[in-house]
C-alpha cells in the first residue's frame, strides 16, 4: 500500500488513526499499531509477514538474552546469531539470484561446465529497512546504548510502525522509545497540525514534482541512445529532482503519520543540494542511512583514527556497502566507490577545497553529484556509458517530448532544493491562508491520483 493511494487515504488511515485515539492505555494501543503494521504490509504480500514476524521473534529474543545473561561468551552469541540470520535473510532475498548469476559467469573460468539455477525470488518490500531496525536494536542493546524491552508487543509495534515500515526513515528504538513509554499519555491535539502539514508537504513533493518530472524523463530514458546532450543534462538533472523529491517526500509524509500517532521520527533529508562538499551532502542525505553506516560499520573499522591509508580504505569499504545495499547491481557497487573515492579526495584537497567561495563550493559539489546520478539511474553499464558520453560529447539528437513542461519543473524544483527552507524549518502554524493554500493543494494532489494509478516510491525497490 502506497501513502499516495486512495486506498490508504481513504480507508487505511483514517479508520488506524480512529481506533488508535479511541483506545486507551498501552497495550491495547501496542496491539493496534502491530496490528495495522501487518495489514498495511499484507497489501502488498501477505506471506512475508511470517519473515519480518520472524526476524522480530529472533531479535527480541536476542534482547530478552542480553537482559539475562552477563557472561560476554553468551552476550556475544545473543548479537551475532540474530545480526547473522538477519543478514542472511536479506542477502538470501536480496542479493541471492545476484551471487548465483555471478558464480555462473565464473564457474566456466575455473574449467567447470556446471551451473547453479536462478531461484525465482520474490525481493521483499521493506526488508532493508526492518533489518536495519532490529540489528541497530540488538547492537545498541549490546553496547548499553538501550535497555532491551520485555514487551514482544511493544517491540513487533516498533519493527512494523507502518509509517516507517517499508521505506525508512531507518529509525533506531532509542529515537522513539519514550513515545512508546508514554504513548498512552499521547495528546492527539498537540500535534496533528504539524502532523498534516508535514504530510500534505510530502504529498505534494511526490506527486506534483517528483511524480511530474518522472512523466517525461522515463520515457525520453528508455529511448537513451536518442537523446541530445541537452536532453541528457536535462534527463540526469531530473532525476535529481525527482529521486530528491519522491524520498523527501516520502520521509516527510512518514514524520508527518508519526506526529499523527504520537511518535517524533528523526528528519531524512536536511536540504542536502545545499551541501558545500560531498562529505557535507552525505551528512544530510538519506540521514538515517549515512549514520547507520557511520556508527555500525564506519567507526567500527577504525574510522578516520588511523593512516590516511586505513582511513581511505575505510570510506571505500563504507560506501561500496551503501552503494550495494540500494540493490543487488555491479552499478551500484560502483557508484558506491564512485561516492568513496570523492570522499577520499575530498579529504586530501579539503584546506584549498574551503578557500573556494561558497557558491563554487556547492555547484561544484552538486555537479559531481549528478555525474554519481548518471550511473545510479542507468539500467546497466551500456546505459551509464551511452548516457555519460551524450553528456560530454555533442549530439544534435531528437527532441524530448515535455521539455518546456520539465524545465519549469525543474526551476521550481531547483528553487525549493537549494535555497528554500526545508519541511523541518518551516514553522508550522495553521493560519486560515495556511489552511486554504494547503486544501487547494492537497486537493490538485487527489485530483490526480483519481486519474492516474498512484506512482510507487523510488527507495520501494531498495
Amino acid at each position: 500500500m502506497l501513502f499516495n493511494s486512495l486506498a490508504f487515504l481513504y480507508a487505511f488511515l483514517p479508520i488506524t488513526y480512529l481506533v488508535f485515539w479511541r483506545l486507551t492505555g498501552k497495550m491495547p494501543r501496542y496491539v493496534w499499531l502491530a496490528i495495522s503494521g501487518y495489514v498495511f504490509y499484507s497489501f502488498w504480500n501477505y506471506k512475508f509477514c511470517t519473515l519480518m514476524l520472524f526476524s522480530t521473534t529472533v531479535s527480541y529474543l536476542a534482547g530478552r538474552g542480553l537482559l539475562r545473561w552477563q557472561e560476554p561468551g553468551r552476550r556475544r552469541l545473543c548479537v551475532i546469531v540474530p545480526v547473522v540470520m538477519d543478514l542472511a535473510l536479506l542477502g538470501f532475498f536480496k542479493y541471492g539470484n545476484f551471487a548465483v548469476a555471478n558464480l555462473n559467469e565464473i564457474l566456466p573460468w575455473l574449467g567447470s561446465r556446471a551451473t547453479l539455477p536462478i531461484l525465482n525470488l520474490v525481493l521483499p518490500i521493506g526488508i532493508s529497512f526492518y533489518t536495519f531496525h532490529t540489528i541497530t536494536y540488538i547492537i545498541d542493546s549490546y553496547r548499553g546504548v538501550i535497555t532491551p524491552t520485555r514487551n514482544f508487543v511493544k517491540f513487533a509495534a516498533y519493527v512494523s510502525l507502518f509509517s516507517q515500515l517499508v521505506a525508512g526513515p531507518i529509525v533506531r528504538f532509542r529515537q522513539i522509545e519514550q513515545d512508546f513509554e508514554r504513548i498512552d499519555r499521547a495528546d492527539r491535539t498537540s500535534d496533528l497540525h504539524t502532523g498534516w502539514s508535514f504530510f500534505v508537504i510530502g504529498m505534494l513533493e511526490k506527486v506534483l514534482i517528483a511524480d511530474t518530472i518522472a512523466a517525461v524523463i522515463d520515457p525520453a530514458l528508455a529511448r537513451y541512445a536518442e537523446l541530445s546532450t541537452v536532453s541528457a543534462w536535462l534527463c540526469v538533472l531530473g532525476f535529481a529532482y525527482q529521486v530528491y523529491f519522491d524520498f523527501a517526500g516520502y520521509s516527510d509524509m512518514a514524520v508527518g503519520l508519526g506526529y499523527m500517532f504520537g511518535f517524533r521520527l528523526p528528519q531524512n533529508f536536511d536540504s542536502p543540494y545545499k551541501a558545500t562538499d560531498i562529505a557535507d551532502l552525505w551528512r544530510r542525505w538519506h540521514i538515517s542511512l549515512s549514520s547507520f553506516f557511520r556508527d555500525y560499520v564506519y567507526f567500527p573499522l577504525g574510522g578516520s583514527r588511523g593512516s590516511r591509508l586505513l582511513t581511505a580504505r575505510n570510506l571505500m569499504i563504507t560506501m561500496v556497502l551503501v552503494g550495494l545495499w540500494h540493490g543487488a547491481n555491479w552499478l551500484y557497487v560502483v557508484f558506491g566507490a564512485y561516492q568513496g573515492l570523492l570522499l577520499i579526495v575530498h579529504r586530501l584537497i579539503r584546506a584549498r577545497w574551503e578557500r573556494l567561495p561558497q557558491w563554487a563550493q556547492r555547484s561544484a559539489t552538486f555537479g559531481l553529484w549528478l555525474l554519481g546520478l548518471a550511473i545510479f539511474r542507468a539500467s546497466g553499464f551500456r546505459m551509464a556509458g551511452a548516457l555519460l558520453e551524450t553528456m560530454f560529447t555533442w549530439h544534435a539528437g531528437a527532441a524530448m517530448v515535455g521539455a518546456s513542461a520539465l524545465v519549469v519543473t525543474l526551476a521550481l524544483a531547483a528553487l525549493l532544493a537549494h535555497w528554500a527552507p526545508n519541511t523541518f524549518e518551516i514553522r508550522h502554524r495553521w493560519s486560515p491562508s495556511w489552511v486554504a493554500s494547503f486544501a487547494v493543494l492537497f486537493g490538485i494532489c487527489l485530483f490526480v491520483l483519481y486519474g492516474a494509478r498512484p506512482a510507487p516510491y523510488i527507495y520501494f525497490q531498495f
